[in-house]
């Protein structure tokens, strides 16, 4: 049995640039994957509190009338580049993809970067509150390099240079944009729908679970969603169930082997298996009422350099 430290002791020997996707699949395949998964899950789940992301998301009915295909899509696609990195051939195909949809709707490069921003920081919260332990200086480091990387073949423009930019550039987007939208809260109550039908979650009734997701929001966040404050008891007792799983973790030895996002079972749409080509949203797919434009050919920057 490896030692529970054996990750974190590895990646201090790496180096957070050469080796920033080694480090990164120690975090997210060894030691935490399923609260990457979770803080990677609530990092989007906030950009639907930014009225022109939500907005946008819930017109495209992606995340309403197909919520469980675009979450699975989400999540096949990330969990692709960070399985198999970014110089590989899946992983090329699917950051390709992924700017392939991005350039059918006129985003904002601050919306980006807002985005990139909160796969940052959040996960290093989360683990800050709901983990073991905390994410170590190379770890932290690894992390914003990978995310660099990925925003680089996005072609997303004035990124940060470190994790302390990213930090300051989420807490400034959300003071200053968070604000309630029809179609954002929409596209919030469909996601939290969602999640109740995932283990352990589905063994409990809907409004347990959705109480317990309110109790992990911040003010801000609930606020802008206009989703009910938590009593005391309620917080107290969720959070108090999330911090003692942590302490119980701390007592089991260390994964040998990666535990990967599509082993939990919340990807659904296809049993069968997939191609990356055919993931995602594409132009004039039924039922979407959002006029999208031709991508130009900028918009394939991300796959410059891959």
């Amino acid at each position: 049995m490896l030692p529970r430290n054996h990750w974190a002791r590895r990646s201090e020997l790496l180096d957070p640039v050469r080796d920033s996707h080694q480090i990164t699949l120690h975090v997210s395949a060894y030691d935490f994957p399923w609260d990457n998964l979770q803080a990677l899950s609530f990092a989007l789940f906030r950009t639907y509190a930014v009225p022109s992301i939500g907005r946008l998301l819930d017109q495209t009915e992606e995340f309403t009338g197909r919520v469980q295909k675009r979450y699975d899509d989400t999540g096949l696609l990330l969990e692709e580049v960070q399985r198999h990195g970014f110089g590989s051939t899946r992983g090329r195909s699917a950051v390709r993809r992924i700017n392939q949809m991005h350039a059918m709707y006129d985003i904002s490069n601050d919306d980006f970067r807002y985005v990139l921003a909160t796969f940052v920081v959040i996960p290093k919260r989360w683990m800050d509150d709901f983990g073991f332990r905390s994410l170590n200086a190379n770890e932290v480091a690894a992390t914003t390099n990978y995310y660099l990387e990925l925003g680089r073949r996005m072609a997303i423009k004035g990124l940060p240079e470190d994790f302390a930019g990213f930090e300051r550039l989420l807490d400034d987007y959300e003071r200053e944009h968070f604000a309630f939208d029809p179609g954002g809260r929409r596209v919030a109550d469909s996601t939290l729908d969602l999640m109740t039908t995932f283990p352990p979650n589905s063994y409990a009734p809907k409004w347990a679970v959705r109480r317990f997701a309110y109790s992990l929001m911040d003010e801000p966040l609930r606020r802008a969603f206009r989703y009910p404050t938590p009593t005391r008891i309620e917080r107290a007792l969720f959070l108090g169930a999330m911090q003692l799983r942590a302490r119980l973790l701390r007592f089991f030895p260390a994964r040998s082997e990666p535990k990967w996002v599509s082993q939990y079972g919340y990807y659904r749409t296809y049993p069968a298996g997939y191609e990356i080509e055919h993931l995602g949203t594409f132009p004039g797919h039924a039922g979407c009422p959002v006029r999208t434009r031709t991508p130009e050919p900028e918009d394939a920057a991300g796959d410059a350099g891959s």
